[in-house]
């Protein structure tokens, strides 16, 4: 089992993730969300069974996001993804596991293949930017928003279960199993407004100095004041957005913001 393994997974974390974004119809959605959280377990019993062999893994990626027009463009792409990282996987229950799962979500992406009916224009990326009431303004504000707090749910992500699978606290952990669920929750909801907009991207890369942390109680701080950063970013939002919807959605993360400093201060 080896690292490429890993960023094989990590990357088809990211295009089941992603596709969930593009696609409109919420069924289709719901259910490739629902397959991209079984491909994040994924990488946690991966990253996990790489370091009890005495291993260790990255967040390495060698992906780009095209940007398909079409439900079917992008679900055949998906499933020659699905279909190409077989042959990675190790000849292990685990193996076996992920081999099953996947082959669930092939047969899945097959159904809906089969039925034109579950095809349908893509509009996450067509550079719209429009959104009912909101001015060019508002919008360009909420651009820049999504853009930023999208690459830090996804670097938060990463980084407190990288975190997680190294210790051996159960404090720590709990508290790592919180941010990072809490996170998901996060990126789901920008990665769709990103859609919506018809701006959807990849975040970047994460560098390796992101995420193996040296010392915990300074990227306990850091990570309280990164919090503190996104609170008056999502306060300043839903002041300067004359949508009623869209401000109490960005009050509603501003309070679940200071619930993570909370419990953060309990990691120190």
């Amino acid at each position: 089992m080896s690292n490429k393994t890993y960023q094989k997974k990590h990357e088809l974390w990211l295009s089941t993730l992603f596709a969930s974004f593009a696609i409109n119809d919420e069924a289709i959605k719901s259910r490739l969300y629902d397959f991209s959280q079984i491909a994040f377990r994924h990488m946690k019993w991966l990253g996990s069974a790489i370091l009890e062999n005495a291993e260790t893994y990255n967040y390495d990626r060698d992906m780009v996001l095209l940007k398909r027009e079409s439900n079917f463009a992008i679900l055949q792409a998906l499933a020659d993804e699905i279909n190409a990282i077989q042959e990675h996987y190790p000849q292990t229950i685990l193996g076996e596991r992920m081999k099953t799962d996947d082959s669930y979500l092939l047969q899945y992406i097959s159904e809906l293949l089969a039925d034109k009916s579950h095809d349908a224009e893509v509009t996450a990326f067509n550079m719209a930017r429009k959104w009912e009431d909101l001015d060019q303004t508002q919008i360009d504000a909420l651009t820049l928003f999504l853009f930023e707090e999208s690459y830090k749910e996804y670097e938060l992500i990463l980084v407190y279960a990288y975190m997680q699978a190294r210790t051996e606290n159960i404090l720590h952990f709990n508290v790592f199993q919180d941010l990072v669920d809490e996170s998901h929750f996060h990126l789901k909801s920008f990665g769709n407004m990103m859609a919506r907009l018809g701006i959807l991207a990849l975040p970047r890369e994460l560098h390796a100095m992101t995420y193996v942390v040296q010392d915990l109680d300074q990227f306990v701080k850091d990570g309280i004041a990164e919090e503190e950063a996104a609170k008056e970013m999502c306060k300043e939002l839903s002041d300067s957005i004359k949508d009623e919807k869209l401000s109490k959605f960005f009050d509603f993360i501003n309070y679940q913001e200071s619930y993570h400093i909370e419990l953060m201060k309990k990691l120190l």
